[in-house]
């Protein structure tokens, strides 16, 4: 993935490697716990719609925070608000991993909180600083998104049957919001263009009433909806087919891996399309398949995760990058990355602890991927309107 700098050289290198760094932070902090969420119900006694919260309390807090987002921006400005997003997810980390009960909920509300400052202002920031290269960089921040995920979920399992623990686990994730401070600390002295300003305040009101943004909102949100319900329960649905914990903590890292794969093939293909209804289609295919076969044919878990990841993967770049398509300036990128964001999170946060309820009563995980299936094919009927050619007025 190659792509042509603006002419500001290192201060342009230094400000993707930031933002890259700043994105290893908005996935792995919060997923790579589900594969603990056994240990941790069984250390607590939780029963599984109360370990359902642990995946809940973060997607709330996306959908409270995020609506408020570009409003902290314009007050304190973009650099300094993706800082503060950095070290209330250290704060988070570190109260999640003391050894209480409370504490654990806290830390991860906190981390959400962090999260969900990210996953608004990146879009922007990109909009603002990188106006030629939105899917481009969405696609690589997408990518190291993924990879660190990958890499967290895969290595929660091993640090905590070799001495660490689930606590001590959990805390090792803070080494990547600390050197995404590192990275972003120059970015506090730097004379950076004013991001967002009081005329953003129109773009909040409008954008709630157009019908483009809420097919670009829906599609993101069905997404976030689907992943976060099998991200948070993959692991016990594998466990329960007779995977160890390892295994599912692997598959687990397999499925991270997957969704970050489309950031290498989707910002290649996108220039070379009219529009995006297609592709939009297709890959909430994918999701559908996936999730198909994890339901019909769960011995073959490692094949059905690879193609749902790839497909949600795909499904939230389109979403990301529809943000910065569908929007005509910087002010209403953030508006509707606000807008998308805090609905698609609200919707995600029903998902994980409804599930859970489901599979308590029917005493399997079918009900819930079939429910997966059928919103997969809704999620494709948006993504047919949102990826028309066509830019919010």
């Amino acid at each position: 993935m190659t792509f042509s700098l603006p002419s500001r050289g290192k201060q342009s290198v230094l400000l993707i490697a930031g933002i890259l760094m700043i994105a290893t932070t908005l996935r792995v902090t919060f997923t790579a716990a589900a594969p603990l969420l056994d240990a941790i119900r069984a250390e607590y006694g939780l029963t599984t719609a109360q370990t359902g919260m642990l995946t809940t309390l973060p997607l709330l807090a996306f959908a409270l925070i995020s609506p408020l987002a570009a409003g902290v921006a314009r007050r304190f400005g973009m650099e300094r608000s993706l800082f503060a997003a950095m070290v209330l997810i250290c704060l988070g980390i570190a109260l999640r991993s003391l050894p209480s009960a409370l504490l654990l909920f806290v830390g991860t509300a906190i981390i959400g909180c962090g999260i969900a400052l990210g996953n608004v202002l990146l879009p922007g920031i990109l909009k603002r600083d990188f106006a030629q290269h939105v899917a481009k960089l969405t696609g690589a921040y997408s990518l190291t998104m993924g990879v660190a995920a990958a890499l967290g979920s895969a290595a929660v399992v091993p640090l905590a049957q070799h001495g660490a623990g689930w606590h001590g686990a959990l805390l090792m994730l803070m080494v990547f919001p600390l050197v995404a401070l590192a990275l972003w600390l120059p970015r506090l002295r730097a004379e950076a263009p004013v991001a967002l300003s009081s005329s953003g305040a129109l773009h909040n009101r409008g954008i709630w009433r157009s019908g483009l943004a809420w097919q670009v909102t829906l599609y993101l949100g069905i997404n976030s909806l689907i992943y976060y319900i099998v991200i948070g329960w993959l692991p016990s649905i594998l466990i329960a087919h007779g995977f160890t914990d390892a295994q599912a903590g692997s598959v687990h890292g397999m499925l991270q891996l997957a969704t970050a794969v489309p950031g290498l093939l989707v910002p290649l293909i996108l220039p070379r399309l009219k529009d995006q209804r297609g592709i939009a289609v297709v890959t909430a295919m994918f999701c559908a398949v996936g999730s198909l076969g994890l339901w019909l044919s769960p011995a073959q878990a490692a094949l059905w995760t690879l193609v749902y990841g790839f497909g949600s993967g795909a499904t939230m770049i389109l979403g990301l990058t529809f943000i910065g398509l569908r929007a005509c300036s910087a002010h209403q990128a953030a508006a509707l990355s606000g807008m998308a964001q805090s609905v698609g999170y609200l919707l995600a946060a029903c998902g994980p602890p409804l599930m859970g309820k489901v599979h308590d009563a029917s005493g399997d995980w079918q009900l819930p991927l079939l429910a997966c299936v059928l919103l997969s094919l809704v999620m494709a009927v948006f993504g047919a309107f949102a990826g028309r050619d066509r830019e919010i007025r």
